[in-house]
């Protein structure tokens, strides 16, 4: 028989995770597992774009694999499934069905799974159109109660499609994901930096403190009004975005370990920060860091606006 779920499934919990995923998402996490293990009830996770929704779900499969869940929930998979493939159709003995169809067939001999399903909203769809909600679709598994799903949405989406939907509401509780604060997201860059070490196979240079303050650097670079309006761009994905870019900085330079240089550049080439906001973070950076640079022999040029500008209408 054909399976959706292998076919365009992610199954969360076979994952490989270096670190916790889900960093200072305790509260959200236990919040979840309380609802999933709630008769005919699913999470619904709501929260701005970059915020760490999905994050959450990664967190709950880390916590599967390592048996760190009540007993009800042990043994359950998560599978990641893209909303807009289960909107298509595929060809099954040579007839044309839709894929969300097939998935119920799947779902009716399945047992302990959990559906993840980013960007929930789309399976909605707008009454003009004959609206395929995800109720009516997965109802005999969700009313049976052995098929749960952790949909996600934003806040935006939420009102516009969700709210209106009564059989959807019924069966799912909502959990509102706030974008965390500085501090946090520090932590949860700090917790990063391990899965960014394996996954491009070089070291941060310095020790957990200096560290710590580059990492800070990063956070204060991409507060709230020093980034580009419109980009959606919210902790902890605009300042991990940064850091993800000076490892990718010192990669690039064929170098073995991520230096402060590398820090300097990764703030000066975001482009989700305003330029006349990443030209007063260099001036600080290299107050803060200037004995560090002088130590090791690193110059840290002083750059301008006119110049930030121009190179980055360039690129």
């Amino acid at each position: 028989m054909y399976s959706v779920i292998d076919s365009y499934g992610d199954d969360l919990t076979k994952k490989e995770y270096i670190t916790n995923p889900a960093i200072a998402r305790d509260e959200e996490i236990k919040r979840a597992i309380v609802i999933l293990l709630t008769p005919e009830k699913s999470v619904l996770l709501v929260g701005k774009p970059g915020i760490g929704k999905t994050a959450i779900v990664e967190g709950i499969a880390y916590l599967i694999q390592r048996n760190e869940v009540p007993d009800a929930l042990k043994g359950y998979r998560i599978v990641r499934l893209n909303s807009t493939s289960l909107l298509g159709t595929m060809t099954i003995d040579g007839r044309e069905v839709l894929v969300a169809n097939q998935l119920i067939e799947e779902l009716k001999s399945l047992e302990k799974i959990i559906l993840f399903i980013d960007e929930i909203h789309t399976l909605i769809g707008s009454k003009d159109d004959g609206p395929m909600d995800l109720a009516n679709i997965l109802k005999s598994g969700l009313d049976r109660g052995d098929i749960k799903v952790i949909g996600a949405t934003t806040s935006i989406e939420y009102e516009t499609y969700i709210l209106r939907d009564r059989a959807f509401l019924r069966r799912f509780e909502k959990i509102d994901v706030l974008e965390p604060n500085e501090e946090v997201t520090e932590k949860i860059l700090m917790g990063t930096i391990p899965k960014l070490e394996k996954q491009t196979g070089i070291k941060t240079k310095y020790n957990e403190y200096v560290t710590g303050l580059l990492v800070k650097a990063i956070v204060s670079a991409t507060s709230e009004f020093k980034r580009v309006y419109g980009i959606a761009a919210m902790y902890p994905d605009v300042a991990l975005s940064v850091l993800s870019q000076a490892f990718s900085t010192a990669l690039y330079y064929n170098k073995k370990e991520v230096d402060v240089e590398d820090f300097y550049n990764a703030i000066k080439s975001s482009r989700k920060i305003y330029p006349d906001s990443i030209i007063k973070e260099l001036d600080k950076f290299r107050e803060t860091f200037k004995d560090l640079c002088k130590q090791e022999n690193i110059v840290l040029p002083v750059v301008k606006l006119e110049d930030l500008e121009k190179e980055q209408t360039e690129l």
